[in-house]
């Protein structure tokens, strides 16, 4: 085998297929190809050898055979222990150059874990801010409190307004003909949300309970399902409920009720959520300057990333973004829009997000190995331990899902972001 590095994130591995390995590829596709093979005189799948090749030639067995043998040699790659294979392979071979009884050269291209040039990752300036609650900011957190415990009960009026939750059926045509996702029954929607398409939710107010009506709406031009973009659609709505919200009032008797431990008045609630709030701007404060941090040396950091691991780094961002869609029983394309999306810019944020998150984990690990962090037993022990509470859990449960190795670099990992956010400089 004969290793090249062709360049940060790309190698070669160059082998010579002697006459015996081939021979034992044709051998294997022989056999792979023979099963379905019927010939007059013979049983199905019982064709000789020399039968087979007379017909139908040894060249029909080639491709088979060469995915048999590189296979076997791709393997082999894997024992190269200074680069990291992250993506499939690509098969460089003069298939015209194969002859049975020959030598022959395959090259077998690979990405690879790229190499990161570290450029100045310490000592970034950051001006500190205030992580004081205001009486603003508690009176605001007391309001949505309120609102969060208010209870819906049914309109007085069967008059459909701005504000009130509608409770409906649905069903969407574009040019008379029904479209997929845009059905639903008993529907809850807040009117004024704009959650909808543009028009639909004012096209709705007046409705009473128990009328139809027929919404007219276009869908705007740059909507994610290229084949409704721009077009007009009619909505055939049927109102069932209308419901408002009524609101709570302040006292220590609502307080009570919420249960907040060691909390039974207002004036013991507004502390409380005093201090809630400052809890969270101090998280959300060393969030940004470890994230100011990071950047600082990913910014400074040379690394050419292989197309390979930004799309499998895509694949998995929109598998979780589906499974949340699936666990809404919602239409993975109505999800991205009713989080204000089109498919566009959905497809552009998680190619952002996925340049984002693999470059980090680049450029920290290199961080880790310029500052020759290492994990110790006890480090390795209580992440272990932390990773079994988590979960509830044995350790041992752990163990046999992760192996030491993942738990070392997770360690590192984070030694690594911890020593870069020591080195900010408060300004």
């Amino acid at each position: 085998m004969k290793f090249e590095k062709i360049s940060t994130n790309r190698a070669k591995f160059t082998f010579e297929v002697t006459p015996h390995e081939f021979e034992h590829g044709l051998d294997h596709a022989f056999e792979h190809a023979v099963k379905d093979v019927e010939i007059k005189g013979f049983r199905k799948g019982k064709v000789p050898r020399n039968i087979f090749e007379q017909k139908f030639g040894v060249e029909s067995l080639y491709e088979d055979a060469l995915n048999h043998v590189i296979g076997h040699l791709y393997q082999q790659i894997f024992e190269e222990k200074s680069v990291i294979v992250v993506g499939e392979p690509q098969i460089d071979l003069d298939f015209k150059s194969i002859e049975r009884g020959k030598a022959f050269d395959v090259s077998i291209l690979v990405p690879v874990k790229p190499e990161v040039t570290l450029g100045d990752y310490k000592g970034v300036e950051v001006k500190a801010k205030d992580v004081t609650a205001t009486e603003a900011e508690v009176e605001a957190e007391i309001k949505s409190l309120l609102n969060q415990n208010a209870s819906l009960e049914a309109k007085e009026s069967d008059v459909l307004e701005n504000g009130d939750t509608a409770i409906f059926d649905f069903e969407g045509f574009v040019d008379g003909v029904p479209f997929d996702g845009g059905k639903a029954e008993n529907y809850e929607l807040v009117i004024g949300s704009n959650q909808f398409i543009p028009g639909f939710e004012a096209g709705m107010v007046g409705l009473k309970i128990g009328e139809s009506r027929d919404v007219n709406v276009s869908f705007p031009e740059g909507y994610q399902a290229e084949h409704l973009a721009g077009k007009p659609a009619v909505f055939k709505v049927t109102l069932h409920e209308i419901k408002v919200a009524k609101g709570e009032t302040l006292s220590d008797e609502f307080v009570a009720n919420l249960k907040r431990e060691g909390v039974s008045t207002v004036e013991e609630l507004k502390a409380d959520i005093k201090k809630e709030i400052e809890t969270r701007k101090e998280t959300s404060e060393t969030d940004r300057i470890v994230g100011t941090a990071v950047k600082f040396a990913c910014d400074n950091a040379t690394v050419d990333i292989p197309q390979e691991m930004l799309d499998q780094e895509i694949k998995q961002l929109r598998q979780n973004v589906e499974n949340q869609a699936k666990q809404y029983k919602i239409d993975f394309e109505m999800f991205v829009q009713l989080n204000g999306l089109t498919m566009e810019q959905f497809n552009t944020e998680m190619a952002k997000q996925a340049k984002d998150r693999v470059l980090t984990s680049l450029v920290i690990e290199q961080v880790a190995k310029q500052e020759n962090l290492t994990a110790s037993e006890a480090e390795i022990n209580a992440k272990y331990d932390e990773i079994a509470s988590m979960y509830k859990i044995s350790v041992d449960q752990v163990k046999a899902q992760l192996d030491q190795t993942a738990i070392e670099n997770e360690v590192t990992f984070n030694k690594a972001i911890e020593l870069l956010t020591q080195s900010v400089k408060a300004v």
